[in-house]
Order: structure tokens, then C-alpha cells, then sequence
């Protein structure tokens, strides 16, 4: 497969293809003057030499005697050939008496066939009466035709060698001209394999100087934004650590209440219930009711808390939907004073379990944040699909987020924002048109 040629060699065979076209132009300039001027040089010639011819017939024809006819014929060999003309001295019945000796200018050579169509004109003979005899005189362009050729080829070749040098110096001077175009090239191929810190020059051309401008500002882009990216990932991965450890540690504290508080409290029931049925003081009796009915209040705030610390194992028993709607019913039965409307629109497919829990913390959090800090009466829960994801949103008519309680101050919020960073997603706090606080949950739509 032949390799593509490069631009300079384009450009230098193109600057050699116009200065071929110019000179092919002045060519047939040349062709067509030359043509003229062999013309005028022998119908000149022609002319002199018929003029001649009839003074000295006219000479001869005052002679009536019988030698005039041999002067007529010294005189015409003594002359020899005419200039750029053939004689010939011929009887009326056309047989050939004398012939004019054959030119001794670059005798033995002669001009191409088809380089002597192109430049001889047409002449017509000249045939002159004397007597019994005729001269005719033959116009002969060939001498003036190879000096035309002669020409010719030295234009050729200067030709030849003009060109060659054209196409060397503008080689030459494409290579110095395009030299800036190798470190663009070096460049470009260093931003490909992932190296943004090379920076080009300026060249001294303007059209250069612009790429090289451009490339700067893209690979500083470029820098910057690997930087950024680098960054970013890095928080990724911390805050998806940060969430790991932070569900591990919820795991271990939940699997603590249940060895630990849950057993203590179930052997305090067992114990007070064996008391119980083993005296009949009142007093006692009232007392060991009393820390029965202590230590069931006990159990169930361990079992909310266990709820709390441990929702995989509610998205494992049914959806994430009906998980959420779970912890709603249970949140709005511990804050009756605050009237709570959902709404989950979740897809049929099963959701991941990272993205589930991450929901679902966050409808923790943010449920959370209302009771302690939003003064709210009302607050809205909405789950539904958006775009390629899915979108929680939590909004509540209170206080919102005053200048007194920054965002930036808030430690669950930064723990959800984290979450959903590492998660891919994104989160936001708005304020709706009639007050009060939203807070919007974006995740990518990630199945189990």
C-alpha cells in the first residue's frame, strides 16, 4: 500500500505543477512567434533573392548573344545557394539543368518531423521565366526550423533544471516553514497517551501561534480537569469507605444491643417474672410489674433501634418501596403532631443494595432533621423514576436552612451528600415557593 505523501511534498509538487503550467504557457507563446519570425525571415529572404534573380535575368535578356546563356549559369553557380532558398534551372518541359548545392549550415542535421510541422509556415515557389529556361525558386525552411529547435532544447533543459531547482527550494522551505509542525505533532501524540504538562512555544507565524495558543489552553483544560477528576475519585472512594465502615459500625452496634441489651433484658424479665410468681406481698407484686412492663418497653425501643441500624433486612423481606413506606408509617406514628404525606413510584426491578440503603438513610436523615430542627407541620415524601435514575425528595414547610444554621454545619447533611457521591449521584437543598425546605436525592438507577 503507498504511503500518503506528505504536506510538504503536496505543496512542493504543486508549486512545480504551476511553474511546469507557466512555462508550458510561454511554449506555445514561443511556438507561435517563432513560427512568425521563421515567416518574415524567409519570405525576406525569398524576396531578395527574386529581386536579385530578375536584374540579372533582365541583364541577360539585353544580351542577344549565343553566350549570354552560359553567363546566366556562371553567375548563378559562382553564387552557389541562396539564403534560406533551393534554385533550380529547368527547361520548359521541366527537366533539370542546375540545382543549387546543399546548405553547409549544420550540415547533416535536421529537426524532428513534428517540431518542423508546428513551426514552418507555408511559402509558395517562385518560378521566374528566362527564355527557353525557367528558375524556380523552393523557400527552405529547415535551417531556420533547427535553429528553432536548438532553442528549443536549450530552453528545455533550462527548463528541467529550473524546475528541479524550484522543487528543491520549496522543499527546503516547506521543511523550514512546517519544521513547527513536528513539536505540535510530538504534542499531540504526548496529550493521546494521558501527558498533559507539555506546553508549545510560540513560533513567530500567526497562524501557529494560534494552534499553539489553543493547544495550551486545552491542555491546561485537560490538566486541570485530570487534577479535578483525580480528586474527585479520591473522594469517591474515601466517602464510599467512610459509608462502609460507617454501615459495619452500625452492623457491630446492633449485633452489641442484641447479645448484650436484649439478652440482659430478656434474663431481668425472666427473673422479675419468676419473682412474680413466687411472692404475694403487693408491694413487690407492684414492683416487679413495674420493671416487667420497664423492660418491655426496653425490648421494643431496642427492636426500633435494631429497625434503624439494620434495614437490609427489610429490603431483603420486600421492595425498597415498601421498606420506605415501613419507616414512614413508623415515623409518623412517633410524630403524630406532624402530618406526613408519600408517595413511592419505584421501579419493578429490584434496586441494589448500596443504592437501597443509601435511600433509605437518607430518608433517616432527612425525617430526622425535620423532627429535631424544622419546626415543620407538614412534610412530603416523594420517590419516583427520573431520567436514567431515580429521585427522593423530602420537603417540609418549617424553617428551613437559616444564615444562623449554614449548610456546611449540618454533619448529616454531609454524610448524605458523601453518600451519594459515592454512589454517583447528587444532592441538593432547595427552597420551595411557600418556605420551608426540600431536600433532593438524584442516584443512578442501578439494579440488584
Amino acid at each position: 500500500m503507498l504511503q500518503p505523501k506528505t504536506l510538504r511534498t503536496r505543496i512542493s509538487l504543486l508549486l512545480t505543477a504551476v511553474a511546469a503550467a507557466l512555462l508550458v504557457a510561454l511554449g506555445s507563446v514561443w511556438l507561435d512567434a517563432t513560427r512568425k519570425a521563421i515567416h518574415e525571415e524567409v519570405e525576406a529572404a525569398t524576396r531578395v533573392a527574386e529581386q536579385w534573380l530578375t536584374v540579372l535575368l533582365r541583364e541577360t535578356a539585353r544580351d542577344p548573344s549565343p553566350q549570354a546563356r552560359a553567363r546566366l549559369m556562371g553567375h548563378l553557380e559562382s553564387v552557389g545557394r541562396l539564403r534560406a532558398n533551393t534554385l533550380r534551372v529547368e527547361t520548359r518541359q521541366g527537366a533539370l539543368i542546375y540545382h543549387s548545392p546543399e546548405p553547409t549550415y549544420k550540415r547533416g542535421r535536421d529537426a524532428p518531423g513534428w517540431f518542423a510541422a508546428l513551426v514552418s509556415p507555408r511559402v509558395s515557389d517562385r518560378v521566374l521565366p528566362a527564355g527557353e529556361l525557367q528558375l524556380r525558386l523552393l523557400p527552405d525552411t529547415s535551417r531556420a526550423t533547427l535553429d528553432a529547435w536548438d532553442e528549443l532544447c536549450l530552453a528545455l533543459g533550462g527548463g528541467v533544471m529550473f524546475l528541479g531547482c524550484l522543487f528543491t527550494f520549496a522543499r527546503f522551505a516547506m521543511n523550514r516553514a512546517l519544521a513547527p509542525l513536528c513539536a505540535i505533532d510530538a504534542a499531540l501524540a504526548l496529550t493521546a497517551r494521558g501527558e498533559f504538562n507539555t506546553r508549545l512555544p510560540h513560533f513567530g507565524a500567526a497562524e501557529l501561534d494560534r494552534v499553539a495558543t489553543t493547544y495550551n489552553r486545552m491542555a491546561s483544560t485537560l490538566e486541570s480537569t485530570l487534577v479535578e477528576n483525580s480528586r474527585l475519585a479520591y473522594d469517591q472512594a474515601f466517602a464510599e469507605a467512610l459509608q462502609s465502615k460507617l454501615e459495619a459500625e452500625r452492623l457491630h452496634i446492633a449485633r452489641e444491643l442484641h447479645d448484650e441489651l436484649g439478652q440482659g433484658t430478656t434474663a431481668v424479665r425472666t427473673l422479675a417474672g419468676a419473682i412474680r410468681q413466687r411472692i404475694d406481698d403487693p408491694q413487690l407484686v407492684r414492683c416487679t410489674d413495674a420493671i416487667l412492663s420497664t423492660t418491655s418497653d426496653m425490648q421494643s425501643g431496642v427492636r426500633r433501634i435494631l429497625r434503624r441500624l439494620r434495614p437490609v433486612e427489610q429490603f431483603s423481606r420486600g421492595s425498597m418501596a415498601e421498606a420506605l413506606a415501613t419507616y414512614c408509617k413508623a415515623w409518623a406514628a412517633r410524630h403524630p403532631e406532624i402530618h406526613l404525606e408519600a408517595r413511592f413510584e419505584a421501579p419493578d426491578a429490584p434496586i441494589d443494595e448500596q443504592a437501597a440503603l443509601a435511600l433509605f438513610r437518607l430518608l433517616q436523615e432527612s425525617l430526622t432533621n425535620v423532627a429535631r430542627h424544622a419546626a415543620a407541620s407538614a412534610v412530603t415524601v416523594r420517590l419516583e423514576p427520573a431520567d436514567d435514575g431515580l429521585q427522593l425528595s423530602v420537603t417540609d414547610n418549617g424553617r428551613g436552612l437559616g444564615a444562623s444554621t449554614p449548610e456546611t454545619g449540618h454533619f448529616g447533611i454531609a454524610g448524605m451528600r458523601e453518600r451519594m457521591l459515592a454512589l454517583h449521584g447528587s444532592l441538593s437543598l432547595e427552597r420551595p415557593d411557600h418556605g420551608g425546605l426540600r431536600v433532593r436525592a438524584e442516584l443512578p438507577f442501578q439494579t440488584a
